[in-house]
């Protein structure tokens, strides 16, 4: 297939012009010059970052020449940023995983054969049938993980529900679970955050305009009346600021008490909404009162004068449609899930919870799950990782307490198998000689993924999974403010020998199944009985060991069944030509170039009928020896020792993760990533803009090029993340930049077992 070149030029002028090409799915064909071109364009949802955004591919004669905005999604509103222009060299990137390989070197050597599919199932089964056997029929034996996307439900169905294994984890416990769970016990939802609806505005530490430009980052630019930022880099989301505060790496909490101080001390909270809706507020208020967390003690901790705190909190306070922005990223330290709660509990104390500029609940959209036959596994173990964290998440776990009795050996049983996708686990978790530890001690290793990543490399299966260009997904319901349903529709067929997700577990379920099951039997006394009672063949169909059952029907066949028996044939009609469909989207309408009305003002859900408390005092924490309220301790200081400098991380707009660093069109805006240090500090040791320096932690060192700049604490430095790949494959991201996770500690919090990313002091070193 010849490659479809792109240069700079026509890349920068596409990611400009965020006209839509054209309103619905259609083709032509035009003649000239004796030759025909077949034109269409198909409605797809992104997957070059989380958010998700819809937009058009025009493909000509089968291949995609050009990705383009949708403006039928709320949620997307017309905007596909430059990673979603780059989708295209996703799908036709040189370096990527074109066929089913089964090593033959060792493991992380990159040696493997091309086999087929057929092969490479029958790998899987030979080695996994005698494992579960050896460790009778402990299904728990295999752990399975993905990282966040679609699909990951189905994944979870296929190894967890049919398959029966209970160790599944996912990115949550490094990425945003404590932000989730703070915001679930203290409000009983998650929520959204309107932040077009607010007039004051406060982010701690989320960079939205320098490392995720959606809608909503947009929209905090319109604040009407306030932004504040506070940060410890003056980062590019710094400089929009009305007020930029710079403070210490992990001391966002203190702002938050001295905040609530001020409320509670000068009574500037909502009375009325404290008086309808807390639990407990008696118990918070004597806390932060007697605790004394005044701006003035705020102060020594932040590195914020308290004048200024005061400040920010009677303004913030006395605002209409205050906001105190939750975050969107990973955590930061120990006392994370702390903070968030103080986040929340501020939003609360100012009555900006189920309400314009606040944090809404809405009235999203429940998309019905269909309905499978689960087996019941009698010898199954329960996970282990959650042993000692409080709440955690059963459905993702603990990454690093798994991973830490995975290579300490203090499981229960064995865990001698995993499969991986969509989760270069290599690059994504703290300490990354641990991870490469723990996958030296699997006895099989499958990585399903599009590219050869660094976990890709110690795979001992490899299957390549098409990209999400060449694939239908399960319809999505998406926002709370303005409902809607979107499609990921498939835009061409999958190249090369790729498959999506569900024809490769499809393929393994029915390899499987069988197999496995008379592992069952000779183990599993109730299936003994069984099997006696019904015979096998019933006692195989009537317990649900059919792994491949949710894919007797087709991902097209399954998605139509699902929508036009909950919502009818128009909608569907909507999804599979406009990609998009909300309950308004026959009237909505252009208010100035490229934006526009999606829902009434009036008919949007700012305030929904429920019942909920806000939960001051969490009982559980208590009884576990953990505090009920957000409370500051000596040991979060600020203090990095003599000689060195606390590591902190962040990404660009152009890097999500790791996954896109092997991208062409986006290695030109950012091909590798240099640390941020202070240039008084840089001066006094010798360091000039462009030095390789050597960064040094407890358990590994990198070299990497410094920045000198004014714009960064002389106590910290600062490095992107998703960079310094060790995969030789990946041939326009091998040896660019360096890896903040060779450098970063493996500590986690206890509450919900999640890593803390800016807890690990460096020193630094010219070459």
């Amino acid at each position: 297939m010849k490659k479809i070149e792109i240069s700079r030029r026509r890349f920068l002028q596409g990611s400009v012009a965020l006209c839509v090409y054209a309103t619905s799915s259609f083709s032509f064909t035009s003649q000239h010059d004796d030759t025909t071109t077949t034109l269409k364009n198909i409605p797809y949802l992104c997957n070059m970052c989380r958010n998700k955004c819809a937009g058009f591919a025009r493909v000509e004669n089968g291949k995609v020449s050009k990705l383009d905005p949708n403006h039928y999604f709320p949620k997307s509103r017309n905007m596909l940023c430059p990673k979603g222009n780059a989708g295209i060299d996703a799908l036709y990137d040189e370096d990527r995983l074109k066929y089913p390989l089964i090593r033959v070197g060792e493991r992380g050597d990159g040696r493997y054969k091309k086999v087929t599919w057929d092969e490479a199932y029958e790998y899987i089964k030979e080695k996994l049938v005698t494992i579960i056997d050896e460790e009778k029929d402990n299904r728990s034996t295999i752990a399975y993980c993905n990282g966040e996307g679609f699909n990951k439900d189905e994944y979870i169905q296929f190894f967890g529900s049919k398959l029966g294994s209970a160790n599944f984890l996912d990115e949550g416990s490094i990425c945003l679970n404590t932000k989730l769970g703070a915001t679930q016990l203290t409000i009983g939802d998650i929520g959204e955050m309107d932040v077009a609806g607010s007039d004051y505005l406060i982010i701690s530490g989320a960079n939205r305009y320098e490392s995720l430009i959606t809608p909503d980052s947009i929209d905090m630019l319109h604040v009407k009346q306030k932004l504040v930022v506070l940060d410890p880099r003056c980062t590019v989301t710094a400089t929009k600021a009305d007020e930029y505060l710079p403070l210490y790496p992990g001391t966002d909490l203190a702002f938050c008490l001295s905040m609530m101080y001020v409320a509670l001390e000068e009574k500037l909270y909502n009375k009325t909404y404290v008086q309808e809706y807390f639990e407990d507020f008696e118990k918070l208020k004597k806390h932060i009162l007697q605790e004394k967390y005044t701006p003035e003690w705020a102060e020594k901790k932040t590195h914020i004068p308290a004048k200024k705190i005061y400040q920010i909190s009677r303004e913030f306070f006395s605002a209409k449609n205050p906001l105190y922005y939750l975050g969107r990223r990973s955590v930061w330290s120990q006392n994370d899930f702390q903070l968030r709660r103080a986040m929340v509990l501020i939003n609360a104390l100012a009555g900006s919870i189920n309400k314009k500029g606040g944090i809404i609940f809405g009235k999203p959209f429940v998309l019905k799950k269909e309905e499978i036959n689960e087996p019941f596994y009698n010898n199954t173990q329960d996970r282990f990782d959650l042993d000692g964290i409080v709440y955690g998440s059963r459905k993702g776990g603990s990454w690093l307490n798994f991973r830490e009795q995975v290579v300490t050996q203090k499981t229960p049983y064995k865990v001698r198998t995993m499969f991986i996708r969509k989760h270069n686990i290599m690059q994504n978790m703290p300490n990354i000689a641990k991870t490469k530890q723990m996958l030296e001690m699997m006895d099989l290793v499958v990585v399903l993924d599009t590219m050869p990543s660094d976990t890709a490399m110690m795979a001992d299966v490899i299957l390549p999974e098409c990209t999400y260009l060449e694939r239908e997904d399960m319809v999505v319901s998406f926002n709370r403010l303005e409902p809607s349903l979107a499609l990921r529709n498939k835009v061409i067929e999958p190249l090369y020998e790729s498959r999506s997700m569900q024809d490769i577990l499809k393929g393994l379920g029915k390899k499987l199944s069988q197999p496995l099951f008379e592992v069952s039997a000779k183990y599993d006394e109730e299936l003994q009985e069984s099997i006696e009672e019904l015979g096998k063949e019933k006692a195989f169909e009537e317990g649900g060991y059919d792994l491949a059952e949710l894919y007797q029907n087709d991902i097209t066949t399954r998605n139509k069944a699902l929508i036009i028996k909950d919502f009818g044939v128009e909608v569907y009609t909507s999804l599979k030509t406009k990609g998009v469909w909300h309950p308004y989207i026959d009237e909505q309408k252009e208010i100035v170039n490229n934006y526009y009305q999606y829902y009434p003002q009036q008919k949007r859900f700012y305030s929904v009928s429920r019942d909920y408390k806000v939960q001051c005092f969490l009982k559980k924490l208590k009884k576990a020896g953990f505090d009920a309220m957000p409370t500051w301790h000596n040991h979060y200081d600020f203090t990095p020792q003599k000689g060195s400098f606390r590591l902190i991380t962040g990404r660009y707009i152009t890097s999500t993760q790791t996954a896109t660093t092997n991208n062409i069109i986006l290695k030109e805006f950012k091909e590798k990533n240099c640390v941020w240090i202070n240039n008084r500090v840089a001066q006094q040791m010798g360091i000039a803009d462009g030095d390789s320096v050597v960064l040094s932690s407890s358990i590994g060192s990198v070299v990497i090029q410094a920045y000198p700049t004014n714009k960064i604490a002389p106590e910290v430095v600062w490095f992107a993340h998703g960079f310094g790949t060790d995969s030789q494959e990946l041939t326009h991201a091998y040896g660019k930049g360096a890896s903040d996770n060779v450098l970063i500690e493996d500590r986690f919090e206890k509450i919900y077992g999640c890593a803390t990313m800016h807890e690990t002091d460096i020193t630094i070193r010219k070459l």
